[in-house]
């Protein structure tokens, strides 16, 4: 059985592959380059990135899945079990690599989401895959591409348009809105642990020019600096200053920098690089949608039912089983079901056969 689209004639019959080119982008910039920095950094520590991804891998399990017969119906129970991890993979790396393990009998009995950073694509020498190499700490395991009746290893990607094995996630084009996010909270908590005041100088004005403060002076003024106006426990404590010294800031305040614009602008292109309609994340300012509701609809017609389809029938495919999405069971998608069954009931010049067909009804069973 062919998972590639090619048979024994292959290397004549299409053009040679390009080797890995990488799924991250260039290098530049203060952001981690590399997939397991780039979650560290995003999912791991900034929330907008982290609900983002629970959005679309938590809505895309809970669509259902079912089959056209017995057999599908238990390849669907198979898939419904690794949605979400493979949902994440794709959105975030764009690749998910999924394990079929057998039994005895050659039986498929369960899917193992594999690590996508851990996964190796292994070519013969037109460039086609023919190996898939999982690599965890010291252990390196080999799985073939094909193992006949079954593919080893269910390869599901994004478009990336500059390679022809891997996928390109989100999380490259959303490293620098990370960065710039995790940098303002950081700046933020460091201007909170400074009495919440820019960073600034004391700057000496003798009256006679020349003069300077003794070392006594000195070491007097830093320890009192150190102990009565530095750190949160003495925000908003007054300073009072002797003859000759005046405060200088050295920093741009939050008003001159635009903080709050620019921490807000962030947060919008980290959902806009996932897929999530910012009014979901509750992020102020954005009137892209009229309501909550459609803002919702939105993220299931365009992130979550994408992605959700994507690895139904890839796996429908692997396993040789048709996949189907119930998306009648999708609450967010109910208002859409509901105008389809108002259009079908007003269409007086449908049959009844084809309303059925038009509402995704098979053919009505005979009385008889």
């Amino acid at each position: 059985m062919a998972w590639f689209g090619w048979k024994s004639g292959r290397a004549d019959a299409r053009p040679v592959l390009g080797r890995r080119i990488g799924w991250i982008g260039g290098a530049g910039g203060d952001w981690p380059q590399s997939y397991e920095g780039q979650v560290r950094e995003a999912v791991m520590r900034n929330p907008v990135a982290q609900r983002s991804m629970r959005l679309v891998s938590e809505g895309a399990a809970g669509v259902p899945l079912y089959g056209d017969d017995a057999d599908g119906a238990r390849v669907a129970g198979l898939a419904a079990g690794v949605v979400e991890v493979a949902a994440a993979h794709l959105l975030l790396h764009g690749n998910a690599y999924l394990r079929p393990v057998a039994d005895g009998a050659g039986r498929v009995v369960e899917l193992v989401a594999l690590r996508p950073e851990r996964v190796t694509v292994e070519t013969d020498a037109g460039g086609w895959p023919v190996a898939y190499r999982y690599a965890a700490g010291d252990s390196v395991a080999r799985l073939v591409a094909d193992e006949g009746a079954r593919p080893g290893v269910i390869h599901i990607r994004a478009v990336h348009p500059l390679d022809d094995h891997y996928g390109l996630g989100c999380l490259g084009a959303a490293a620098g809105a990370v960065a710039i996010h995790n940098a303002s909270a950081a700046w933020n908590k460091a201007l909170l642990d400074n009495a919440a005041r820019p960073s600034g100088a004391l700057v000496y004005e003798p009256g006679e020019p020349g003069a300077t403060l003794s070392p006594d002076q000195f070491e007097r003024l830093k320890a009192e600096m150190e102990a009565s106006f530095s750190g949160a426990a003495n925000a908003g404590r007054p300073m009072l200053l002797e003859g000759g010294l005046r405060w200088q800031a050295m920093s741009l305040t939050p008003a001159d920098m635009d903080f709050a614009g620019m921490k807000a602008q962030a947060a919008r292109e980290i959902a806009l690089a996932f897929g999530v309609p910012p009014m979901l994340l509750g992020l102020p300012g954005d009137n892209t949608y009229a309501n909550y509701g459609e803002a919702n609809r939105a993220l299931y017609r365009l992130t979550v039912v994408p992605i959700a389809r994507k690895i139904a029938d890839a796996v429908g495919a692997g396993l040789g089983a048709a996949l189907r999405l119930d998306l009648d069971q999708v609450p967010a998608l109910a208002a859409d079901r509901e105008r389809l069954w108002a259009q079908a009931a007003g269409a007086d010049f449908l049959t009844r056969a084809e309303k059925r067909e038009m509402l995704g009804f098979g053919v009505e069973a005979s009385a008889g």
